[in-house]
């Protein structure tokens, strides 16, 4: 009996518990994908620690690897990458002979290809057992395999590989989690269809670096320094960074793909990132307390644009795509290797600290770190060769969460000495010498308090362990995974067709990638050398607006981010001229997702917009609360109204939520609304009028055969929506046609199939409510851009 002969060996040498405690049950892995090159680096070894580690617990283990590949020729390549696996230096080398022994002996292989070797697996599992007389306490299983097997493989175990009742299932995942929003929203409700969400174990092994892990703990330990000090008045910002020396050979159709904003901004740099900003729970080892407050984290975080980011492509990188991937001799990638990106938050704490994301192959340096560096204020009468680093105010302060390699070469906490000293867990950290010989951002290694881990430990061995423990808060959640890609697709879809800056590679990028923050965004430092450029034909990025008619009005037309530069800019005039003409402007804005980037365009670049003389009103609003996210004014206060100086008693919600009740008829809320407008604005002609268009026609909340709101006198009304929330309040078509002006935004592919078909229609209101727009004394104007212009 294999399991047997196991136990009684190692119980022989003293490291298994006693019969009578040897009751916790049989754990199986089974690793998926167990030849590749990610089981060969890492997995087979974090798996063999966790046997080392845990071979004295009460659990008995059985590890099976799995692959496509015939049980001869994978069980030959297994067995070859377990044969290499080895002891940290401090196991006994009699210990750590015996353990790997019995390790190879728990381990077997089996292909696992269809629905009947998932079956005769879970059999021989439970043959094993019953032999054994032993109880099952759980399975893990490890997706080491691309993204695209995930669904088949889930579906194989969840119908016939699962434990019985009363035993746990844990499955792994490795990223790529998707590619944008969409297919990570797809992979996740394909997997839901099959495993629970307490199932699920979504690995970012940066996660598991012991640096990155600490950033709570060390944030809870040292509340007493850091509540004063941990935000806007004294935080001047905030890096994390990745960089490489090694470029993308070997993983160029990997990097085709995905870019270095989805292979490691949007998972690992975030996730450090959102560990620095987020509020701290009460209890940092809740993972549901520590979720939550990464997804408020999320929610208070700037979109982002064009302007957040500058890009970057390693010179050599074509060449290895077209010999990799047999591509013609000039093709040209957009894809990036390197990223700088710039985040805001307007939380309460961070608003106004830039947050600074930045990674890249083929760099001078082979390092990561996160640092937070505070503001100084001081100026120091001493000189600088004389000032103590502990007690000196004029030395840089900052606390840097040094993920490995770079001059440390080791995981580390580094606080400036004139900061405080932090308390740390003396069993898993050590205090390390003061060195004056290395330095860090130029400072002497002697300027910090430095600590490293007592026992360095590798990623994947963490990571194991807290599956092992059914321990969350190291792993990925569903929630958290969307909201991450909710708040990357649109850069990653607005930057797509911009072609990268080329740079040599290595410490001859010189300052090349150097860059800045302009204007609430970011710019290379340096102008981009002629002999770099990209020698194909015109990029899209280099279009400029053009403008021309659609339905007998001016129209402005351009890639997205352009036109919206352009339509903010527009505004920007129109509310000028009118302060101008009488002293205040009337602005009417529609909701739903288009104006968001608008919106954020006015509040980080138009700060000479008279916002003190403008009245902002609705053209619609969902009949729900104002605190609903579905609310038009919600959206509107969040990515616009909280960050501009629009006096209070000039912002005019639609009254939907009256008497406790919602747009109930008898509580004249839109008739309030219509008095509002005829007391406030003059003659009722608002100054600008924003409006949008449904793929079905229909703008502001007036749908294809609406009963109101079409014809007749100019007011507001209550109309029914073909979508929930159902019921909205909405100007009428004789309204917004007696505005001076009215801008009419339409964006993306989407809205292609109705931009071409109202570029032929006449005036018909009752089957496309946009076709009614018309201003009787005042101006029209289109902006499309390309995408929906040309498809």
């Amino acid at each position: 009996k294999m399991l047997g002969r196991v136990l009684c060996t190692v119980l022989f040498v003293g490291a298994f518990p006693s019969p009578a405690e040897a009751s916790q049950g049989h754990i199986s892995v089974v690793l998926l994908g167990a030849t590749g090159d990610l089981a060969k680096k890492y997995l087979w070894q974090g798996l063999f620690q966790l046997y080392m580690d845990q071979v004295s617990s009460g659990h008995s283990f059985t590890f099976h690897g799995a692959a496509l590949a015939a049980l001869e020729p994978g069980q030959r390549r297994m067995f070859d990458v377990l044969k290499k696996l080895s002891c940290p230096p401090d196991e006994a080398p009699n210990r750590c002979a015996v353990l790997k022994d019995q390790f190879l002996k728990l381990s077997q292989y089996h292909q696992l290809r269809t629905a009947e070797n998932y079956t005769a697996l879970s059999r021989e599992i439970e043959t094993l057992l019953r032999q054994e007389g032993l109880k099952e306490a759980g399975r893990i299983f490890y997706f080491s395999v691309p993204p695209f097997a995930y669904t088949e493989i889930a579906r194989h175990i969840n119908s016939s590989c699962r434990p019985p009742a009363g035993a746990w299932l844990r499955v792994v995942l490795e990223k790529p989690f998707g590619h944008d929003l969409q297919s990570a929203q797809q992979l996740a409700a394909e997997l839901a269809g099959f495993f629970r969400e307490e199932e699920m174990y979504r690995v970012d092994h940066y996660l598991g670096k012991q640096a990155v892990a600490h950033i709570l703990p060390f944030r809870d330990q040292n509340r007493q320094f850091l509540d004063p000090i941990w935000n806007r008045h004294h935080v001047e910002r905030v890096e994390v960074v990745l960089k490489e020396t090694v470029d993308a050979k070997g993983r160029t159709s990997f990097y085709e793909q995905y870019g270095v904003i989805r292979d490691v901004l949007q998972n690992h740099l975030t996730e450090a990132l959102m560990f620095l900003i987020m509020e701290l729970p009460a209890n940092v080892s809740s993972a549901q307390e520590v979720v939550q407050h990464k997804l408020q984290a999320f929610q208070s975080l700037w979109g982002l644009e064009r302007s957040s980011a500058v890009l970057g492509q390693y010179q050599a990188y074509d060449s290895q795509v077209q010999e990799e991937l047999q591509e013609a001799r000039g093709y040209v990638s957009t894809t990036p290797t390197f990223a700088g990106v710039l985040i805001h938050s307007d939380s309460l704490r961070w608003e106004g600290v830039p947050f600074l994301l930045t990674s890249g192959k083929a760099l001078d340096e082979r390092v990561g770190y996160a640092r937070v560096l505070f503001k100084n204020r001081a100026y120091c009468t001493q000189s600088g060769t004389l000032r103590d680093a502990g007690h000196s105010q004029c030395k840089p302060k900052q606390i840097i969460f040094h993920f490995g390699h770079g001059v440390l070469n080791t995981p580390a906490v580094l606080v400036s000495r004139n900061l405080f000293q932090p308390a740390m867990p003396k069993d898993s950290w050590k205090e390390a010498e003061a060195r004056s010989d290395l330095h860090v951002f130029g400072q002497p290694l002697s300027d910090f308090h430095m600590y490293s881990p007592v026992k360095e430990r590798d990623a994947y061995s963490v990571l194991i362990s807290h599956i092992y423990h059914g321990r969350k808060d190291f792993f990925i959640t569903t929630e958290n995974l969307l909201a991450s890609w909710a708040f990357w697709t649109p850069l990653l879809d607005s930057t797509s067709r911009l072609p990268p800056r080329l740079y040599p590679g290595g410490v001859e990028n010189q300052h090349l990638l150097d860059f800045e923050m302009v204007s609430g965004g970011v710019a290379f430092s340096l102008a981009e050398p002629a002999e770099l450029l990209n020698p194909g034909g015109q990029m899209p990025s280099d279009f400029r607006a053009i403008q021309s008619k659609f339905r007998q009005s001016p129209l402005v037309s351009a890639w997205a981010e352009d036109l919206i530069s352009q339509l903010a800019s527009d505004m920007e005039e129109a509310a000028a001229r009118s302060v101008a003409r009488s002293g205040q402007f009337h602005l009417a804005l529609s909701g739903g997702s288009s104006p968001v980037v608008l919106f954020q365009r006015l509040a980080r670049h138009h700060h000479g917009f008279p916002w003190q003389h403008t009245h902002v009103w609705l053209v619609d609003e969902r009949c729900v609360p104002l605190t609903d996210s579905e609310s038009n004014f919600l959206g509107l206060h969040r990515h616009l109204l909280q960050h501009v100086r629009v006096p209070y008693f000039n912002i005019h919600p639609m009254p939907v939520h009256l008497q406790r009740r919602l747009c109930v008829e008898e509580d004249r809320g839109a008739q309030l609304y219509a008095e509002d407008i005829v007391a406030l604005v003059a003659n009722a002609s608002f100054d600008l009028v924003l409006l949008g268009v449904g793929t079905d026609g229909h703008t502001a909340s007036l749908f294809p055969r609406s009963e109101n709101g079409l014809e007749g006198a100019p007011t507001v009304v209550l109309t029914e929506s073909p979508v929930k929330p159902h019921q909205r309040m909405s100007l009428s078509l004789p309204l917004i046609n007696k505005a001076r002006q009215v801008f009419v935004l339409v964006l993306g592919k989407g809205k292609h199939d109705i931009t071409t078909l109202l570029s032929r229609v006449g005036h018909e209101p009752r089957k496309w409510p946009i076709s009614g727009v018309s201003p009787s004394s005042g101006q029209l104007v289109w902006y499309v851009d390309y995408e929906a212009l040309l498809g």
